[in-house]
């Protein structure tokens, strides 16, 4: 990276940016990196999560199940880690305690295929990937995008499309990012740890290659944070998932999506060389055939997010 990212929270904010911390915590996509409010702590906007239920009634599959191997078919379970963010991708309930969200419904799905039981841990979107190489967790998910950098440590079992995007406020000269170099001299916020971060930080030289100044970025492990910097003009544009953006900027009034920059696979994620994604690859594929897969899309309005085959470890888009 060619400069270190700034990661620490803004100044404790006036009422006003209290309230849209309040409700951001509930608005930004967990592929972004950021945790969500923990359990116990209410989300004040989790009325507008739609709980239609799209799961209970998915029959096994014996052949995808035959393909898991025997000592998972003999226990039954697997052991899942899951980023809890914000929607579309999961998030908690009023309860505090239950996660819903797209990412929830498809593994929820995919185990109900396979006839297995998850045993479902939170985990920081950061921790997920280097913990399923130790083998504590079978499989993660939390929006992870597919990236020939990830592919080298970790497979992956695609399930949608997702990818880059921005938003800006309402009064941003900004009409469409096709360039990076379009960001020169701007504030970016992204979420920390994340495929935005990395993207942002090995193209900032373009700007000083261009004769211009480069962008700052900064970087929001609280999801919430990153959305009051660009409500109070602290940043002038977020790069974030697509899904997420658009699902944000119709619950915050004077933002607005600005285009899609980059489309990404997302996956579950495995430890490298794992013997399940056979399995998880055709409980996907058998969740397409049957209609399931839509109904989950139509469920969390992502269904321009639909793939047309469920793939293993696919080489990054547009590479």
């Amino acid at each position: 990276m060619t400069t270190p990212t700034t990661r620490r929270r803004p100044r404790t904010p006036p009422l006003r940016a209290a309230a849209l911390l309040a409700a951001a915590l509930a608005l930004t996509a967990c592929g972004a990196g950021g945790p969500a409010a923990g359990a116990g702590d209410p989300d004040p906007a989790a009325a507008k999560i739609p709980t239609t239920d799209v799961v209970s009634g998915i029959p096994k599959d014996p052949a995808a199940a035959k393909l898991l191997p025997a000592a998972v078919r003999s226990r039954g379970t697997l052991a899942l880690a899951t980023s809890v963010g914000t929607p579309p991708g999961a998030t908690y309930l009023p309860d505090g305690r239950t996660v819903a969200g797209q990412d929830i419904d498809f593994a929820d799905a995919v185990a109900k295929v396979l006839g297995v039981k998850l045993t479902r841990e939170v985990a920081g979107f950061e921790a997920i990937l280097p913990a399923l190489g130790s083998g504590k967790y079978d499989l993660g998910t939390g929006n992870f995008g597919v990236t020939d950098e990830r592919r080298r440590a970790v497979d992956f079992v695609t399930y949608i499309n997702d990818g880059q995007g921005f938003a800006v406020r309402d009064d941003s000269p900004l009409k469409k990012v096709t360039s990076l170099r379009q960001l020169c001299g701007l504030t970016v916020a992204t979420g920390a740890g994340t495929t935005f971060e990395a993207t942002l930080e090995d193209h900032r030289k373009d700007c000083t290659a261009a004769g211009k100044k480069p962008y700052d970025v900064k970087t929001y492990a609280e999801q919430g944070a990153l959305w009051i910097s660009l409500q109070q003009g602290r940043s002038d544009v977020v790069m974030s998932t697509i899904n997420g953006l658009r699902y944000a900027v119709r619950q915050q009034p004077g933002l607005r999506f600005l285009n899609e920059f980059q489309r990404l696979d997302v996956g579950f994620a495995f430890k490298k060389g794992s013997p399940l994604t056979p399995a998880v690859q055709a409980a996907v594929n058998r969740l397409k055939k049957d209609g399931r897969y839509d109904r989950i899309l139509k469920k969390w309005g992502t269904s321009a997010s639909a793939i047309k085959t469920s793939q293993i470890s696919p080489p990054e888009l547009g590479r």
